[in-house]
């Protein structure tokens, strides 16, 4: 099955997408996360392909997607949350599994709770929408979300660095055996540009908002209950697997699965997580086979 590549205008945003599968097929929105791109999903989407059309975008500030500079454009996840929402509708994606990853989970919750009769199931792969879920890594972000000064900026940058992104977000958990460079290098890459650090800081101070958010996601899930599974690297540094047990207190069907894998479970588990979808929504959307 090819992959097949693209950009969308949607209003000051050239989004670029990675897509395969069926254009009749369930679709599949995957949501990548930080500080990474759609290319996270490069090993996942030949695995579903023959059953579904997958869609993966880049957000607004990462990978290949095309957005304004810093000071023409807020850089902020309902900024984030429009982009895609235009994206869906350019698409003409008015139903859709949702894969939430990280940064892609209150991304994409937003477009839950603004039109919960497109969703039609939920994925949450290391995809916090619970206080339970985070560690206590998060100090400086905190920090910066409480004041945020120039100094607490300051500190959040070292969450930005080659290292931390090799050896923390990726490495954490994960056998090294099984890890591929491609991934965190590209992302190293893609940090190194101009302005992507800045853009990343905005981020990392606006995601208070998503916090402030999550009893809207909570009530979301217990008013319309789509079915949802989590799978969730059981060694991620930053998004405990209380958050993964979190979903049941809201969906009391979710089911729950822990890998033995890191924050980037896909980097190394992505035949067990394809495994994991196809089951889950053969069950939760009836048959996915079609003719391709």
């Amino acid at each position: 099955m090819k992959i097949r590549y693209g950009f969308r205008q949607v209003g000051d945003v050239e989004v670029f997408y990675r897509e395969a599968g069926s254009s009749d097929a369930p679709v599949i929105l995957l949501l990548h996360g930080f500080p990474t791109a759609s290319h996270m999903f490069r090993d996942l989407i030949p695995l579903l392909a023959d059953r579904f059309r997958l869609v993966a975008p880049d957000l607004p500030g990462f990978g290949q997607t095309k957005a304004p500079p810093r000071g023409t454009f807020d850089y902020t996840f309902d900024r984030l949350a429009d982009a895609i929402e235009g994206f869906t509708a350019a698409l003409s994606l008015d139903r859709y599994v949702l894969y939430i990853f990280d940064y892609g989970a209150p991304v994409g919750l937003r477009l839950a709770i603004r039109h919960p009769e497109r969703i039609s199931a939920i994925v949450s792969q290391n995809g916090n929408a619970y206080l339970e879920g985070f560690s206590d890594e998060w100090g400086p972000w905190e920090t910066y979300w409480r004041e945020p000064s120039a100094a607490n900026r300051e500190a959040c940058r070292p969450s930005l660095a080659p290292d931390t992104i090799r050896n923390w977000q990726y490495g954490t958990g994960a056998d090294p055996n099984l890890l591929s460079p491609d991934g965190y290098e590209l992302d190293i890459a893609y940090m190194g540009r101009p302005d992507a650090e800045e853009i990343q800081l905005d981020l990392i101070l606006d995601y208070r908002s998503n916090v402030a958010l999550y009893p809207a996601f909570q009530s979301y899930f217990r008013e319309h209950r789509p079915p949802l599974l989590a799978v969730w690297g059981r060694h991620d540094p930053a998004f405990l697997p209380a958050g993964a047990a979190a979903y049941q207190r809201d969906l009391p069907d979710a089911k729950i699965h822990l890998l033995d894998a890191g924050h980037f479970a896909l980097e190394t588990h992505a035949e067990e997580v394809a495994t994991l979808i196809r089951a889950f929504l053969d069950s939760a959307i009836g048959s996915t086979t079609v003719k391709i």
